[in-house]
């Protein structure tokens, strides 16, 4: 099973759910504009990171089944893993394409393509996970270290007192 850690990879995550935020419809006739858009999620590195948003959800998925079914045969997880395919794939990406039609100019596009194509993005985009998911263990890292230290506890106590927190969630 695959697993993904939303926490190693927050960096890329927040960039796709942001451009996945609009909902767009998947079936389109194909422009330039659009060709090039595929070209640039392409040599951006970004159609590389769109298989976490897979990971992210079978992961998610797959929580719930171990969650709901303790005993799972080991065939289980090997179909499970097939369920999302080049189609779904292909259908995340037509959803991507018109978020960045409609925010970005076609001479834009094809300025970040040439842009994207120069050795200096290459290594960029060959390091930039590595990088997210070593910043991202420093960010959970440094998450259980401020929510186990007792200053910042003190101070969230504090806050559920002054607000009454658990006066008004108290169940009647």
């Amino acid at each position: 099973m695959r697993l993904f850690d939303i926490k190693k990879n927050s960096i890329w995550l927040v960039l796709l759910l942001v451009l996945l935020g609009v909902t767009a419809n998947p079936v389109f006739s194909e422009t330039e504009k659009e060709r090039d858009i595929k070209k640039l999620l392409e040599v951006s590195g970004i159609l590389r990171q769109l298989s976490y948003m897979e990971d992210t959800l079978m992961n998610s998925v797959s929580m719930m089944i171990s969650g709901s079914f303790p005993k799972v045969p080991d065939e289980f997880w090997t179909e499970f893993n097939q369920l999302i395919g080049k189609k779904e794939m292909d259908e995340l990406i037509a959803r991507v394409i018109p978020v960045y039609e409609k925010h970005m100019s076609h001479e834009t596009v094809k300025k970040l393509i040439i842009m994207f194509e120069t050795p200096f993005w290459e290594e960029w985009k060959k390091k930039m996970p590595l990088i997210s998911r070593e910043a991202g263990v420093v960010g959970s890292e440094w998450g259980k270290q401020i929510s186990q230290s007792p200053a910042f506890n003190k101070k969230l106590e504090g806050l559920i007192k002054k607000y009454e927190l658990e006066k008004i969630n108290k169940k009647k």
